[in-house]
């Protein structure tokens, strides 16, 4: 409890998911890891991949087939060369060969050894993968099921079968689940909740470790920001969305209005820096997991908000805005869930704007209890959003729905701040809220492009 370390919170890797591309690869990777550990893994002359739940319903559409490809190569998602990606995939598909760790070549028919089981889903998580390893007489040699639960994070069948009490927790000097014992322990020790969380990361490596990995996520995240800017085109996958980023930043700077006498200017540059990361996530490109790739933009939009738009903002501002929005990480995955095959978009769009509305509201000046109101007017108000991306595509509503989470994120820490830290709904009540809805949402509504607006789009209905 009170263990996922900022630098976990916030992985770098590529688009266009973080549960359908990162998840997927880190998952293939660790399968050809556990073969090599067994030794298994020169024995290995043929493959199976089973995806089944959301992974089966919309990977196609998520790059959920490159990624394992990529990761059964050994590729992880933080250091592969997005620009190599495309040559790589069309070598595996026309050789009909993949090369396990580059060194161990055997046969692989995607087509065939690669299946989307459409429909089907196993017991603990919708998104699930089977892998499957076979020797030359095709013998089964190593089977292993792994879920993709979110922002990257994966899980093996025995690891989520455990029961709570019996997971290892790794030791922390404040361990916390809900949002009250967090704030307990911000009264006694009488620190602020990034102070709190700076305590829980020491405990594992030092502050500076954390200062300087901190601030390569944030620097890359300026990067996704710099490159979706000038990076100009359409969008792959089918749908044929244009690139809006560059538009909007033109014209923006070339506006004659200012921000002196036309103050909401300021939501079209928020705007404007969500939007471009999530055209870089679609994009397949390099983006951070914040807390899932979906929502990807919210993030760094409120932070470079903040950066450009409020005073006093230092570097120091940065740090703590990061281990203040890791807390409010750990209640929502401690109690909930950052999957939108789980949750719905307020899984995703909902927790990154929760985080964000934390995080500024910390480095605003706000005490502990208005950085709870924030957060939790920030989720009460995302409660019940579905994801149902068209075409199974991170692109509509995806990428303009980051603008929202940025918004909405600011709104809750302006509303916060002008408050005295009193609110009637607790944070833990709204996250209770949002995981009994998430249970209670449809299927079809929980990123399988069956239902909402992706079932209208593709069907071209004028009417309900």
């Amino acid at each position: 409890m009170g263990s996922i370390s900022t630098l976990e919170a916030f992985s770098i890797g590529i688009g266009p998911s973080s549960s359908h591309t990162v998840g997927p690869m880190r998952a293939a990777r660790r399968f050809i890891v556990e073969l090599k550990e067994r030794e298994f893994l020169e024995d290995v002359a043929s493959l199976k991949v089973e995806l089944y739940g959301s992974l089966a319903m919309t990977g196609m559409g998520h790059a959920t087939d490159i990624a394992i490809l990529l990761g059964l190569e050994g590729e992880s998602p933080d250091t592969v060369d997005p620009d190599s990606v495309a040559h790589r995939i069309n070598a595996i598909k026309n050789t009909k060969q993949l090369s396990l760790f580059g060194r161990w070549v055997i046969p692989f028919d995607s087509d065939l050894d690669l299946l989307f089981l459409r429909g089907k889903k196993l017991p603990f998580h919708s998104n699930a993968i089977r892998m499957k390893a076979f020797n030359k007489k095709g013998k089964k040699i190593f089977v292993q099921v792994y879920y993709s639960v979110g922002g990257g994070f994966v899980v093996d069948h025995a690891e989520a079968m455990l029961k709570p009490s019996a997971k290892i927790e790794k030791g922390v000097p404040f361990p916390y689940k809900t949002a009250k014992e967090l704030i307990e322990h911000c009264k006694s020790e009488k620190k602020a909740i990034w102070e709190i969380v700076l305590e829980n990361e020491k405990a594992h490596h030092s502050e500076e470790y954390l200062r300087a990995g901190i601030f390569q996520i944030w620097n890359t995240m300026v990067q996704s920001v710099e490159r979706g800017i000038r990076t100009e085109g359409i969008l792959p996958g089918g749908l044929n969305v244009p690139r809006r980023a560059p538009m909007l930043y033109k014209a923006l700077v070339n506006s004659e209005s200012t921000i002196e006498n036309d103050p909401t200017l300021v939501m079209d540059w928020v705007s404007l820096y969500a939007i471009a990361v999530n055209e870089e996530n679609a994009s397949g490109s390099r983006v951070v997991t914040a807390p899932t790739n979906g929502s990807a933009g919210v993030i760094p939009a409120v932070l470079l908000y903040a950066q450009k738009f409020t005073p006093n903002f230092t570097n120091e501002s940065i740090f703590r805005f990061f281990l203040t929005t890791t807390a409010l990480l750990i209640l929502y995955k401690e109690n909930a869930s950052i999957s939108a095959a789980e949750m719905g978009c307020q899984g995703e769009i909902g927790v990154s704007s929760s985080m964000a509305a934390a995080g500024l509201t910390a480095i605003l000046g706000g005490t502990n209890e208005q950085i709870e109101n924030a957060a939790e007017i920030a989720m009460e108000h995302h409660l019940g959003l579905t994801c149902d991306p068209i075409a199974g595509l991170v692109q509509i509503p995806c990428i303009e729905r980051n603008t929202m989470g940025a918004i909405k994120a600011i709104n809750a820490a302006r509303l916060a701040l002008r408050g005295d830290g009193n609110h009637t709904v607790s944070l833990d009540a709204v996250i209770c809220a949002m995981k009994e809805t998430g249970k209670n949402m449809k299927t079809m509504y929980k990123e399988t492009s069956e239902g909402g607006l992706a079932l209208q789009v593709s069907f071209a209905a004028t009417a309900c």
